[in-house]
Protein backbone atom coordinates (compact mmCIF):
# COMPACT_ATOMS: atom_id res chain seq x y z
CA UNK A 1 0.00 0.00 0.00
CA UNK A 2 1.11 3.90 -1.00
CA UNK A 3 1.08 5.87 2.13
CA UNK A 4 0.35 9.17 1.89
CA UNK A 5 2.38 11.85 3.89
CA UNK A 6 0.06 14.64 5.28
CA UNK A 7 1.46 18.07 7.38
CA UNK A 8 -1.61 19.84 9.05
CA UNK A 9 -0.83 23.30 9.63
CA UNK A 10 -3.03 25.13 11.79
CA UNK A 11 -2.41 27.97 14.83
CA UNK A 12 -5.88 26.60 16.10
CA UNK A 13 -4.59 23.67 18.25
CA UNK A 14 -7.86 21.47 18.45
CA UNK A 15 -8.64 21.92 15.10
CA UNK A 16 -5.60 20.71 14.01
CA UNK A 17 -5.16 17.63 16.21
CA UNK A 18 -8.84 16.76 15.21
CA UNK A 19 -8.21 16.64 11.58
CA UNK A 20 -4.77 15.06 12.19
CA UNK A 21 -6.19 12.40 14.17
CA UNK A 22 -9.20 11.84 11.29
CA UNK A 23 -7.11 11.62 8.64
CA UNK A 24 -4.61 9.06 10.77
CA UNK A 25 -7.60 6.79 11.14
CA UNK A 26 -7.57 6.36 7.27
CA UNK A 27 -4.92 3.19 6.14
CA UNK A 28 -3.40 4.85 3.79
CA UNK A 29 -2.66 8.09 5.46
CA UNK A 30 0.42 9.32 7.93
CA UNK A 31 -0.06 12.58 9.77
CA UNK A 32 1.90 15.28 11.46
CA UNK A 33 0.43 18.69 12.89
CA UNK A 34 2.50 21.76 12.87
CA UNK A 35 1.08 25.11 14.92
CA UNK A 36 2.97 27.62 13.11
CA UNK A 37 4.99 28.35 9.65
CA UNK A 38 7.87 28.66 11.41
CA UNK A 39 6.94 24.98 12.92
CA UNK A 40 6.04 23.75 9.38
CA UNK A 41 9.36 24.88 7.77
CA UNK A 42 11.45 22.95 10.69
CA UNK A 43 8.71 19.91 10.37
CA UNK A 44 9.13 20.14 6.41
CA UNK A 45 13.49 20.58 6.87
CA UNK A 46 13.38 17.57 9.04
CA UNK A 47 11.39 15.26 7.17
CA UNK A 48 13.68 16.27 3.84
CA UNK A 49 16.66 15.71 5.47
CA UNK A 50 15.34 12.17 6.70
CA UNK A 51 14.57 11.46 2.84
CA UNK A 52 10.90 10.87 4.04
CA UNK A 53 8.86 14.14 2.34
CA UNK A 54 5.30 15.00 2.76
CA UNK A 55 3.07 14.24 -0.08
CA UNK A 56 0.82 17.06 0.77
CA UNK A 57 0.46 20.12 3.19
CA UNK A 58 -2.94 21.38 4.36
CA UNK A 59 -2.50 24.66 5.20
CA UNK A 60 -4.84 27.26 7.55
CA UNK A 61 -5.83 30.28 5.47
CA UNK A 62 -5.93 32.30 8.43
CA UNK A 63 -2.45 31.19 9.63
CA UNK A 64 -0.65 33.75 11.80
CA UNK A 65 2.29 35.75 10.62
CA UNK A 66 5.24 35.28 12.45
CA UNK A 67 9.00 35.89 12.78
CA UNK A 68 11.78 32.80 12.29
CA UNK A 69 15.04 32.96 11.42
CA UNK A 70 15.98 31.99 7.87
CA UNK A 71 12.84 31.73 6.73
CA UNK A 72 13.36 34.35 4.26
CA UNK A 73 15.60 32.55 2.26
CA UNK A 74 12.68 29.98 1.94
CA UNK A 75 9.67 32.62 0.98
CA UNK A 76 12.11 35.27 -0.61
CA UNK A 77 11.19 34.64 -4.26
CA UNK A 78 7.71 34.39 -4.16
CA UNK A 79 6.36 37.01 -1.28
CA UNK A 80 7.14 40.37 -1.20
CA UNK A 81 9.63 41.55 1.33
CA UNK A 82 8.19 44.00 3.95
CA UNK A 83 11.74 44.46 5.61
CA UNK A 84 10.92 42.12 8.70
CA UNK A 85 13.02 38.76 9.06
CA UNK A 86 11.36 35.86 8.06
CA UNK A 87 7.55 36.47 7.88
CA UNK A 88 5.70 32.97 7.13
CA UNK A 89 1.88 33.14 6.95
CA UNK A 90 -0.42 31.26 5.33
CA UNK A 91 -0.13 32.23 1.50
CA UNK A 92 3.62 33.19 2.66
CA UNK A 93 4.14 29.44 3.36
CA UNK A 94 2.19 27.99 0.56
CA UNK A 95 4.62 29.91 -2.17
CA UNK A 96 7.93 29.20 -0.09
CA UNK A 97 7.08 25.45 -0.05
CA UNK A 98 6.56 25.97 -3.77
CA UNK A 99 9.75 26.92 -4.35
CA UNK A 100 12.16 25.20 -2.04
CA UNK A 101 9.66 21.76 -2.45
CA UNK A 102 7.98 22.04 -5.26
CA UNK A 103 6.79 18.09 -5.21
CA UNK A 104 4.64 18.61 -2.67
CA UNK A 105 0.93 19.84 -2.92
CA UNK A 106 -0.50 22.39 -0.93
CA UNK A 107 -3.92 22.43 -0.24
CA UNK A 108 -5.39 25.97 2.07
CA UNK A 109 -8.66 25.26 5.12
CA UNK A 110 -10.38 28.55 5.13
CA UNK A 111 -13.04 29.63 7.10
CA UNK A 112 -15.44 30.97 4.41
CA UNK A 113 -15.01 31.40 0.23
CA UNK A 114 -12.89 34.58 -0.58
CA UNK A 115 -12.35 34.68 -4.57
CA UNK A 116 -9.53 37.20 -3.85
CA UNK A 117 -7.78 35.24 -1.06
CA UNK A 118 -7.99 32.17 -3.21
CA UNK A 119 -6.87 33.43 -6.21
CA UNK A 120 -3.66 34.52 -4.53
CA UNK A 121 -3.56 31.20 -3.11
CA UNK A 122 -3.18 29.59 -6.32
CA UNK A 123 -1.10 31.96 -7.52
CA UNK A 124 1.31 31.43 -4.81
CA UNK A 125 1.04 27.34 -6.02
CA UNK A 126 -1.99 26.65 -4.14
CA UNK A 127 -3.11 23.00 -5.96
CA UNK A 128 -6.63 23.90 -4.12
CA UNK A 129 -9.24 25.46 -1.57
CA UNK A 130 -11.46 23.56 0.83
CA UNK A 131 -13.71 24.85 3.37
CA UNK A 132 -12.59 23.72 6.75
CA UNK A 133 -15.94 22.56 7.29
CA UNK A 134 -16.45 20.44 4.73
CA UNK A 135 -16.62 16.00 5.46
CA UNK A 136 -13.41 14.12 5.69
CA UNK A 137 -14.55 12.24 2.89
CA UNK A 138 -14.72 15.50 0.29
CA UNK A 139 -11.23 16.20 2.47
CA UNK A 140 -9.83 12.89 1.55
CA UNK A 141 -10.54 13.00 -2.38
CA UNK A 142 -9.13 16.80 -2.96
CA UNK A 143 -5.81 15.33 -1.55
CA UNK A 144 -6.13 12.38 -3.54
CA UNK A 145 -6.88 14.15 -6.20
CA UNK A 146 -4.25 17.25 -5.69
CA UNK A 147 -1.69 14.21 -5.82
CA UNK A 148 -2.93 13.51 -9.38
CA UNK A 149 -2.17 17.50 -10.40
CA UNK A 150 -5.83 18.06 -9.92
CA UNK A 151 -6.53 21.90 -9.34
CA UNK A 152 -9.54 22.03 -6.49
CA UNK A 153 -12.33 24.95 -6.25
CA UNK A 154 -15.67 24.89 -3.96
CA UNK A 155 -17.84 25.49 -7.11
CA UNK A 156 -19.25 28.69 -5.85
CA UNK A 157 -15.81 30.25 -5.80
CA UNK A 158 -14.71 29.16 -9.85
CA UNK A 159 -16.02 32.50 -11.31
CA UNK A 160 -14.69 34.64 -8.49
CA UNK A 161 -11.61 33.15 -8.79
CA UNK A 162 -11.35 33.00 -12.45
CA UNK A 163 -12.53 36.56 -12.40
CA UNK A 164 -9.45 37.66 -10.30
CA UNK A 165 -6.80 36.05 -11.89
CA UNK A 166 -7.88 37.64 -15.03
CA UNK A 167 -7.68 41.13 -13.51
CA UNK A 168 -4.03 39.91 -11.65
CA UNK A 169 -2.83 38.95 -15.24
CA UNK A 170 -4.05 42.37 -17.15
CA UNK A 171 -2.32 44.61 -13.79
CA UNK A 172 0.82 42.14 -14.08
CA UNK A 173 0.92 42.96 -17.94
CA UNK A 174 0.11 46.70 -17.56
CA UNK A 175 3.15 46.80 -14.79
CA UNK A 176 5.42 44.94 -16.90
CA UNK A 177 5.24 47.65 -19.72
CA UNK A 178 5.39 50.22 -17.70
CA UNK A 179 9.19 48.33 -16.61
CA UNK A 180 9.93 48.25 -19.82
CA UNK A 181 10.05 51.55 -20.88
CA UNK A 182 12.86 52.36 -17.61
CA UNK A 183 16.52 52.91 -19.22
CA UNK A 184 18.58 49.46 -17.64
CA UNK A 185 19.86 52.02 -15.01
CA UNK A 186 16.66 53.28 -14.08
CA UNK A 187 15.60 49.66 -13.75
CA UNK A 188 18.88 48.85 -11.43
CA UNK A 189 17.60 51.49 -9.22
CA UNK A 190 13.90 49.88 -9.16
CA UNK A 191 15.49 46.93 -7.85
CA UNK A 192 17.70 49.01 -5.19
CA UNK A 193 14.58 50.78 -4.17
CA UNK A 194 12.82 47.11 -3.98
CA UNK A 195 15.45 45.97 -1.75
CA UNK A 196 14.87 48.79 0.36
CA UNK A 197 17.57 50.81 0.49
CA UNK A 198 17.55 54.62 0.74
CA UNK A 199 19.00 57.51 -1.81
CA UNK A 200 22.40 57.13 -0.08
CA UNK A 201 23.00 53.38 -0.16
CA UNK A 202 21.70 53.20 -3.63
CA UNK A 203 24.42 56.10 -4.69
CA UNK A 204 27.31 54.33 -2.88
CA UNK A 205 26.13 50.88 -4.14
CA UNK A 206 25.98 52.05 -7.96
CA UNK A 207 29.45 54.54 -7.62
CA UNK A 208 26.95 57.78 -8.24
CA UNK A 209 26.38 60.59 -6.59
CA UNK A 210 22.56 61.14 -4.41
CA UNK A 211 22.04 63.93 -6.97
CA UNK A 212 22.46 61.12 -9.48
CA UNK A 213 20.24 58.83 -7.92
CA UNK A 214 17.37 61.46 -7.30
CA UNK A 215 17.08 62.19 -10.40
CA UNK A 216 16.90 58.41 -11.04
CA UNK A 217 14.17 57.63 -8.79
CA UNK A 218 12.32 60.92 -10.08
CA UNK A 219 12.56 59.50 -13.92
CA UNK A 220 11.46 56.56 -12.55
CA UNK A 221 8.76 57.33 -10.64
CA UNK A 222 7.25 59.88 -13.47
CA UNK A 223 7.82 56.19 -16.40
CA UNK A 224 6.25 54.08 -13.88
CA UNK A 225 3.30 57.05 -13.05
CA UNK A 226 3.14 57.04 -9.18
CA UNK A 227 4.34 58.83 -6.80
CA UNK A 228 5.68 57.57 -4.12
CA UNK A 229 8.46 54.96 -3.42
CA UNK A 230 6.19 52.59 -1.79
CA UNK A 231 4.09 52.43 -5.08
CA UNK A 232 6.65 52.16 -7.10
CA UNK A 233 7.84 48.83 -5.26
CA UNK A 234 4.29 47.39 -5.36
CA UNK A 235 3.96 48.04 -9.56
CA UNK A 236 7.89 46.48 -9.87
CA UNK A 237 6.60 43.63 -7.69
CA UNK A 238 3.62 42.89 -9.88
CA UNK A 239 5.87 42.84 -12.60
CA UNK A 240 8.22 40.61 -11.35
CA UNK A 241 10.73 42.52 -10.56
CA UNK A 242 12.84 41.68 -7.75
CA UNK A 243 15.43 42.95 -5.09
CA UNK A 244 19.00 43.66 -6.09
CA UNK A 245 21.24 40.75 -4.19
CA UNK A 246 22.64 42.56 -1.49
CA UNK A 247 25.14 40.11 -1.03
CA UNK A 248 26.36 40.37 -4.28
CA UNK A 249 28.18 42.30 -6.13
CA UNK A 250 28.11 46.26 -6.63
CA UNK A 251 27.56 47.35 -10.21
CA UNK A 252 30.94 48.10 -11.50
CA UNK A 253 31.93 51.81 -12.42
CA UNK A 254 31.69 51.78 -16.61
CA UNK A 255 29.68 49.18 -16.89
CA UNK A 256 27.09 48.56 -19.16
CA UNK A 257 24.40 50.17 -16.97
CA UNK A 258 26.28 53.36 -16.78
Amino acid sequence: MVRIRVLVVDDHRIFAESLAAALAAEPDVDVAAAGSGPAALRCLERAAADGRRFDVMLVDADLGTQPVPGARAVVARAVPDNGEEGLVDGISLVAGVRSGQPAIRTVVLAEKDDPRRAALALQAGASGWVAKDCSLQRLLAVIRGVLRDETHLPPALLTGVLRELTAARKHRTESERLVESLTPREREVLRCMVAGLGRKAVAERLFLSPHTVRTHMQNVLGKLGVHSTLAAVALARRAGVGPVDLAGDVVERGGQLA
